[in-house]
């Protein structure tokens, strides 16, 4: 099979129909096995040390440590992206080492601002999406996935919420099971009164050309200012030297009517702005991105978890080759001691598919961005309540 038509494939297999799984249970949700994160407990989110290794541009150390909320007065809520190795078309209920990694390092850091919940869920598996480049589909229900998701954000609000005000969060599958949640649980309920924002990474949410509302969500706009709430926030990351191809999956919707939303959780009014990305210090997430970095020309062991380098990355949105993306540009130096590239970029081999952007770091450019924007919209929502 050519890298083409791998990547066509790859393509492909997002929109095509699964051969049909067997008919699953529903999960119970009251049960803590089925969480990767609840508050109060030792868990994926609690145990991990969130400090953080600043690398200057002069290659200098700064190790800062980072304490979580004793009592947050908002909630996060987390879908995790595709990433389970599970062999079946759908993942099984046992976390695995890339459960865990990815809310190391997407979803733990929240727990500086908020109480953080997080489901484990039966999603589509990488399995199933080799299956379809190898032309071998395995069974995959894809419903299965958004029930797990919605049965579990049912038992939060039974259970947990209690009138408290909340931030969706999730990348890639995950945020386009959010999207449909948001839709269909969210939207015209009471509860919709209390979500701060969703923050969903690395899918597209569908808006009327020149609008910020409509579309995907009937009600629920694009935030344009931090101090904004009941609104969401979305983008795709692309390279401004390399941005989306005429063939790109993120940043386009089908619908010539539409347009696809970007909002840049770290400059939400817009215009170029410098990034607060924290970034795994060893290996990446998934199994399509490249080994783990030298953050150094000495390649000094990093002694925590994550790392940041500090005015390496600025972005803004911008409308190119018809598509609204977040364009990435990398202020590298390339005579000082620091990394010059984290990369990010998905790749197949030694090809570099331009199409999917800089699709495996959408979370970690913004990081903290996202992270600092939950206490301003809680102030923001605190106010509008009289609270």
């Amino acid at each position: 099979m050519t890298t083409a038509s791998v990547i066509a494939a790859v393509l492909a297999a997002a929109a095509q129909s699964a051969p049909a799984a067997p008919v699953a249970s529903p999960n119970d949700y009251a049960l803590e096995q089925n969480w990767l994160c609840r508050p109060d407990r030792r868990d994926a989110c609690s145990t991990p040390s969130l400090s953080v290794t600043d690398i200057a541009p002069d290659g200098s150390r700064t190790v800062r440590a980072v304490a979580r909320s004793k009592a947050p007065e908002a909630d996060c809520f987390y879908v995790y992206p595709t990433l389970s190795y599970d062999a079946g078309g759908n993942s099984d209920m046992i976390p695995n080492d890339e459960e865990y990694r990815v809310v190391e390092a997407q979803f733990a850091r929240f727990g500086t601002v908020c109480r953080t919940f997080a489901p484990i869920y039966r999603q589509s598996t990488l399995s199933w999406l080799r299956s379809n480049i190898t032309g071998n589909p395995i069974p995959m229900d894809p419903e299965l996935r958004y029930n797990d998701v919605r049965d579990a954000w049912r038992q939060y609000l039974a259970a947990d919420n209690k009138g408290r005000p909340f931030v969706l969060v999730g990348h890639s599958q995950g945020s386009g099971l959010l999207k449909r949640l948001i839709a269909e649980e969210i939207e015209g309920k009471p509860v919709a009164s209390k979500m701060l924002s969703a923050m969903l990474a690395g899918t597209n949410v569908a808006v009327p050309k020149g609008k910020d509302q409509g579309g995907d969500f009937k009600k629920t706009p694009v935030c344009r200012s931090a101090g904004q709430t009941n609104c969401v926030i979305a983008w795709t990351s692309f390279r401004e030297t390399a941005p989306p191809p005429v063939n790109s999956r993120f940043g386009r919707v089908p619908d010539m009517e539409q347009e696809t939303v970007c909002a840049n959780p770290a400059a939400l009014a817009g215009g170029m702005t410098t990034l607060n990305a924290r970034f795994p210090a060893g290996a990446g997430i998934g199994d399509l991105v490249a080994a783990s970095p030298s953050w150094t020309k000495d390649n000094a062991r990093i002694t925590t978890a994550s790392v940041a380098v500090p005015g390496l990355y600025s972005a803004q949105c911008v409308t190119v080759n018809g598509a609204n993306v977040l364009s990435v540009r990398i202020n590298a130096d390339p005579v000082d001691p620091r990394i010059d590239d984290v990369g990010g970029d998905v790749r197949f081999g030694a090809f570099v598919a331009k199409d999917w952007g800089l699709h495996l770091i959408d979370i970690s450019l913004v990081m903290q961005d996202m992270v600092d924007l939950v206490p301003v919209q809680l102030t923001a929502w605190k106010a509008r309540a009289g609270r």
